[in-house]
């Protein structure tokens, strides 16, 4: 059997990470297909072969792993579980914006092991073990110092149904732009929750997201000594949808007003997306 140590599986996501980055990138400026799988949810040809790049890769490591990526759905197999974004901000990529990312997340029955998340552009690699911290390019990584909410630059991301279930999204944002000393909306989940782990941002909010969105970030913020919930303040877990992330000396001024904006309108994160 090969190794399933977290140190290992991070080295694998790593490298898995940056065969696909160096695909995204070689392909950036020419043109592709690129098609719609809702209103404004689309893929390119180039999360495809990413994602093909980092199965096959995946696949000669560990054939026995169960997957679940964003193209392709769920490949059944064993109790750890590879958790792949060949392309996270493909809106971005389809503009030849170059803020974008492969983001490859591992977890077991008790959580999350092991991520990595990698921008070809700027060539930063963010990966994290659990247990064994977060870094990027090899050097550690620590979240922000910041314990003042009108101090704080924050950053959030819109579902991709947005257009009919506003409330939750554009409410939130309302309540902490007037609160933050900044705002920002990058247009990549994975990103955001690096740039979290990283301290580069202060607080990250979303609702809404996918589990290939959020799994490889959230161990990083983790890993980094920040803090990362739910919405409304209860554990995270992969796959509920919503997330809160935060630099540690934020966390109860952040959950203290999502829970204040969740209290004044009656409702529960699920309500916004399902």
């Amino acid at each position: 059997m090969s190794d399933e140590s977290p140190a290992t599986l991070r080295r694998i996501a790593e490298e898995a990470a940056q065969l696909a980055g160096r695909l995204l990138a070689e392909r950036f400026l020419e043109a592709r297909t690129i098609e719609y799988k809702g209103g404004i949810d689309l893929v390119t040809d180039a999360d495809r072969a990413a994602e093909a790049v980092v199965i096959d890769f995946l696949r000669r490591h560990y054939p026995g792993h169960a997957i679940l990526a964003e193209e392709s759905g769920v490949t059944r197999g064993s109790e750890l579980r590879w958790i792949i974004d060949p392309l996270d901000g493909t809106t971005n990529y389809a503009h030849q914006v170059p803020h974008f990312c492969v983001s490859i997340g591992v977890e077991g029955p008790e959580g999350l092991l092991a991520g990595a998340i990698y921008d070809p552009m700027l060539q930063e690699l963010f990966s994290a073990a659990r247990g064994q911290g977060a870094t990027l390019n090899g050097r550690p990584l620590k979240a922000s110092g910041c314990t003042e909410m009108a101090r704080a630059l924050l950053c959030t991301g819109f579902p991709y149904d947005v257009h009919h279930k506003p409330e939750g999204p554009l409410g939130l944002l309302r309540r902490f732009i007037v609160r933050a000393q900044g705002m920002r909306r990058t247009g990549s989940a994975a990103l955001d929750l690096a740039y979290v782990a990283a301290g580069r941002f202060d607080g990250y909010f979303e609702f809404g997201l996918k589990p290939w969105d959020e799994a490889a970030g959230a161990l990083l913020v983790q890993e980094a000594g920040g803090v990362v919930v739910r919405i409304d303040g209860a554990p995270h877990r992969v796959g509920f949808g919503d997330v809160l992330a935060c630099a540690p000396g934020l966390s109860a001024q952040f959950v203290a007003e999502s829970q204040g904006f969740l209290g004044d309108i009656g409702w529960k994160p699920r309500d916004f997306f399902g």
